[in-house]
């Protein structure tokens, strides 16, 4: 299947010839290495590659928890390479929305509090009444004062779909969130995650290594089809 790039003011992420070279100490790895590649505005994207094949990776450089090593990367209008941490941090709380594939929900903190936490990242003040809404949207307005590990596997997840929106970001990125999963539990989170993020008006991408989850968006792509250095000698992660 061929990439269709597009650029212009509707793109929340633009990106040319981007590498992210990992460095061991006595070897070079390229983990990226992406010619060109775009999203436009309100788009549900899921991205699909084996384990180790570098998703993880391109979502913390989407979301500028990495620096970019070259090329070219815009993300919701703030181009990220040569940008320091600092900044990309405060970018990280203004704009984007990240679910871990693990959710790194803080054991000690109540589902209320986790989205809680969220919001006091970025420039808003913490909204307790816009914590419980949005627990509420996700389909959990009864154990707002439980702890992660009072929850079940399907709660947990929408815990951290919650604190994903608490900042309302532009750009919500998914990590392997529903690999552990039951099918039928898969599929209820992810139409979740699809139809809050149609509310909010929040553009979705979302890496995966199982066919199943890519059958539910409508914009799919491989990620073995452009990423090159899955292709070339220096590719693998180390």
């Amino acid at each position: 299947m061929a990439i269709v790039v597009k650029k212009g003011q509707s793109m929340i992420i633009e990106l040319d010839f981007l590498e992210i070279i990992f460095d061991s100490g006595k070897e070079h790895f390229k983990v990226l290495d992406i010619p060109h590649w775009g999203v436009e505005e309100g788009d549900q994207v899921a991205i699909f590659g084996p384990s180790g094949s570098g998703k993880s990776t391109f979502l913390h450089t989407l979301a500028g928890l990495l620096p970019v090593s070259r090329g070219r990367l815009t993300v919701c209008g703030h181009p990220l390479e040569g940008m320091s941490e600092v900044k990309r941090d405060q970018f990280r709380a203004q704009f984007i929305g990240y679910i871990y594939q693990n959710f790194n929900l803080l054991q000690g903190f109540t589902a209320l509090e986790n989205v809680l936490l969220g919001m006091t990242f970025s420039p808003r003040k913490s909204d307790p009444a816009e914590a419980k809404r949005l627990l509420e949207e996700v389909g959990l307005s009864h154990p707002l004062k439980y702890h992660p590990s009072q929850m079940s596997a399907c709660e947990q997840p929408r815990v951290a779909v919650g604190r994903a929106l608490a900042n309302r970001p532009k750009l919500l990125l998914a990590d392997e969130t529903t690999a552990s999963f039951h099918p039928v539990n898969k599929e209820d989170v992810l139409r979740i995650l699809l139809d809050i993020c149609n509310t909010h008006g929040c553009t979705l991408v979302l890496v995966t290594h199982e066919r199943e989850v890519i059958g539910l968006f409508q914009k799919t792509v491989t990620f073995l089809e452009f990423n090159r250095a899955c292709q070339g000698p220096l590719g693998g992660q180390p």
